[in-house]
């Protein structure tokens, strides 16, 4: 099978219709994230207090911009779900291009002949190495955000997502989350803090581009 997907390959390869799937390049305007994390003032004299940190009041601060989905108050007990996965799990629909490749036509005039099944494997295989998942990964805000944790997507880089390899998964998309940010204001015997409104950018879709 291996040998029959590699002889396959240079054959589609050299076609336009597969070129066209594989290559093609699409904007990206998420380039910049995940979020780097921030540099913070480590001063304890800057940070919310208990009381600051009444989660009831808090929460009813943010109203339905709390997503539990994606947003927790203390440290996760499930924790980070790995970005190193031995194998993608495909869900949903394979995409339409896919579905309507056309493997019928071969180099030097040469006709491919492969039966439905050949056909389906060799497409759930393709769809596997072009795939770009949404890794979701707690990350952790520190004490001036609230919620403290949420959870960030990732594009994983550890292989190339395109035959022949060159193209990468990077964002495609991305959401933002209202958090509410600690911020102090003025010279120490004169601080004003309060809680803001703030948005977090996360990646919610990823590609195979340049």
């Amino acid at each position: 099978m291996r040998v029959y997907i590699a002889l396959t390959l240079v054959s589609l390869t050299a076609r336009i219709g597969v070129s066209q799937y594989l290559l093609r390049v699409r904007p990206s305007p998420s380039d910049h994230l995940p979020v780097l994390d921030l540099k913070e003032n480590f001063n304890r004299d800057g940070e919310p207090s208990e009381e600051d940190l009444s989660a009831p009041n808090l929460k009813g601060k943010l109203g339905d911009s709390f997503d539990s989905s994606r947003m927790s108050i203390g440290p996760p007990t499930h924790g980070n779900l790995s970005l190193t996965h031995s194998r993608i799990t495909l869900t949903g629909h394979m995409p339409r291009e896919l579905r309507e490749l056309d493997l019928s036509g071969g180099m030097y005039g040469q006709r491919l002949k492969m039966n439905k099944r050949a056909r389906q494997k060799f497409l759930r295989w393709l769809w596997a190495h072009t795939h770009c998942p949404v890794l979701s990964v707690w990350k952790d805000l520190g004490v001036r955000f609230w919620p403290r944790y949420i959870k960030e997507g990732r594009c994983t880089r550890k292989h190339s997502c395109s035959v022949p390899k060159g193209m990468y998964c990077k964002p495609r998309r991305s959401v933002s989350l209202t958090l509410l940010r600690w911020r102090c204001q003025g010279s120490s015997n004169f601080r004003r803090c309060s809680w803001i409104y703030v948005q977090y950018p996360i990646i919610s879709q990823c590609e195979c581009s340049c």
